[in-house]
């Protein structure tokens, strides 16, 4: 029976593929209360194996943007738009997707972020609802809205990105220096003003 207290998931069993292709459900990690919540597609290899998000060479990537902008990532939240590893790492489908939301908007809920930053092309189009040219828009700020809470959400190339064209580094921990900034997280005293009049 599936349980959900509004951070971590137990024992879904919605996407039978999922399910099939999982050793564990993928829960976010990170504070409750984070400033910055990053919001991934999906567990791959490692992530299965571990438990965790983002803990492969992606998550090195990451980690290292945040180094670099000043923040560790015990300071940040970390999560999945699914918490279940699809099979041979391909992309969530419309429907895993639309399964797990309701998950994703708890957390997003219970969370409370400043800034939430999209890593990658699907949960940008996941979050917006819209097409998203990710390359072009890595970087924008938009301001939507889940539920009855506006929430800002900035765009980010997926840290993978970066591996696979180096042109990518620097757009990627730009934009990681722009959501710790945007979140006050680092550099203006925690009170998260410095940038927000420009948006």
């Amino acid at each position: 029976m599936e349980q959900f207290d509004g951070l971590c998931v137990q024992d879904c069993e919605r996407c039978p593929e999922l399910v099939d292709s999982r050793s564990r459900i993928v829960n976010g990690v990170g504070p409750d209360d984070a400033d910055l919540l990053f919001v991934g597609e999906g567990p791959g290899k490692n992530e299965d194996e571990q438990g965790e998000p983002f803990v492969g060479r992606s998550g090195s990537v990451l980690d290292d943007a945040l180094s670099e902008a000043g923040v560790l990532r015990e300071e940040v939240r970390i999560t999945n738009c699914v918490r279940c590893r699809p099979p041979e790492n391909r992309d969530p489908t419309k429907e895993e997707l639309a399964n797990c939301r309701g998950y994703l908007d708890g957390e997003i809920a219970a969370v409370e972020p400043d800034i939430l930053v999209t890593l990658g092309k699907v949960p940008s189009e996941h979050l917006l609802e819209r097409s998203v040219g990710i390359t072009s828009e890595a970087g924008d700020v938009v301001e939507t809205r889940f539920g009855d809470r506006s929430q800002r959400v900035l765009l980010s190339v997926h840290p993978a990105a970066t591996l696979y064209d180096r042109s990518q580094r620097e757009t990627f921990f730009e934009t990681i220096a722009e959501a710790v900034d945007l979140a006050g997280l680092a550099g203006d005293g925690g009170n998260g003003q410095s940038r927000l009049g420009e948006f």
